[in-house]
């Protein structure tokens, strides 16, 4: 009879034992990886300036990154210089395709002229209906021939990476339940994140 109830003791502490631990790792793995990454991305950026105090490569970085972005934009010699430059490179054979991809790619992202910042729902498929949801980057296609046209961009779910598809108008319809951010979250989380309404939750309870 002992034996029989301390294995089930062991089994009961070791069942406790492992929600605990799962649980725990539930926890910390967001905060960690979030922390990993940051380090990261402050390691690489501090290592471009070598022979310095460790974080003052990155301090340096960020006030020359600053620097240049106030007077690139508020002030005409530096915004004169900068057209220039660009000018330059944009008429280089050969640079100006990796400059101007990765300019247009950072610009989607950031700044005046953010692309994915117009969240839509995609039917791919008919029978059966099947959405996805995108960004649409472009409205109209017309001066590919293709009118009636959009163009939508998908990301993956947990990548960073995605397709570009280009379907007829009519297949596309706007989100007006979630914002951008929210929106890019719910595709690449592979819809586990979405957004929480009070009043359904409400209801939700009271059933």
């Amino acid at each position: 009879m002992l034996p029989i109830l301390y294995i089930c003791a062991m089994r009961r502490l070791a069942a406790v034992l492992l929600r605990s631990f799962l649980q725990g790792l539930l926890l910390i793995s967001p905060i960690a990886i979030t922390a990993f990454v940051l380090y990261s991305v402050f390691d690489k950026v501090d290592s471009l300036i070598p022979f310095v105090p460790r974080g003052l490569g990155f301090l340096i970085i960020i006030l020359v990154v600053t620097v240049v972005g106030y007077f690139g934009t508020r002030f005409f010699i530096g915004k004169w210089l900068f057209d220039a430059f660009e000018y330059i490179i944009e008429h280089t054979p050969g640079v100006k395709f990796i400059y101007s991809s990765i300019r247009d790619v950072i610009k989607s992202f950031v700044g005046d002229k953010k692309r994915f910042n117009k969240p839509v729902w995609v039917r791919v498929n008919v029978q059966p209906e099947i959405w996805r949801i995108g960004f649409m980057t472009q409205r109209e296609m017309a001066s590919h021939g293709l009118d009636g046209m959009v163009a939508v961009y998908m990301p993956h779910a947990y990548a960073i990476s995605g397709w570009v598809i280009v379907t007829d108008g009519t297949n596309v319809k706007p989100i007006k339940d979630m914002t951008s951010g929210e929106a890019m979250k719910f595709a690449v989380s592979g819809g586990v994140t979405t957004v929480e309404d009070p009043v359904k939750d409400e209801e939700t309870d009271q059933l």
